[in-house]
């Protein structure tokens, strides 16, 4: 059912619980996993200042641990997984992303870690859904 699955994302536990799902899929599907992090240019400026790149640097190298992890998890089941470590708005560059690959699933979490616990779906996870043009499972 799928050949392709992208898995988005920040480190939170939603995230977490995402790339559990995408990995348990490819690994029923035997299908290719792709895993993105998006260092969100809205909320960490692009480098101008010195302060700021070193912030910046900070979220991308943090980013690259989180890629990391989900390639290390899906290794263990023999899934290579293939990471993608960008700037730029997050619910933009999954959607391209996406659309790249030619993705048959993103699997996206609840919330993320800008977005406060509570029953509303996040603006990353709630923008995907509306404007990506396939499927997406949203992990809780």
């Amino acid at each position: 059912m799928y050949d392709t699955i992208l898995v988005a994302t920040d480190g939170s536990a939603d995230a977490n619980r995402a790339a559990t799902h995408a990995i348990e899929q490819a690994e029923q599907h035997d299908a290719e996993l792709h895993a993105i992090f998006v260092v969100d240019t809205d909320r960490y400026a692009e480098p101008a200042l010195s302060s700021m790149e070193l912030e910046t640097n900070e979220i991308e190298d943090w980013g690259n641990q989180e890629l990391s992890e989900i390639t290390d998890r899906g290794e263990q089941l023999g899934i290579e997984v293939t990471t993608r470590c960008c700037h730029g708005k997050p619910y933009l560059e999954i959607i391209n992303y996406a659309d790249e690959i030619d993705a048959d699933l993103i699997v996206l979490g609840y919330h993320g870690h800008s977005h406060a616990e509570g029953k509303q779906i996040g603006s990353v996870t709630d923008r995907v859904v509306q404007n990506a043009g396939r499927p997406v499972l949203v992990a809780t």
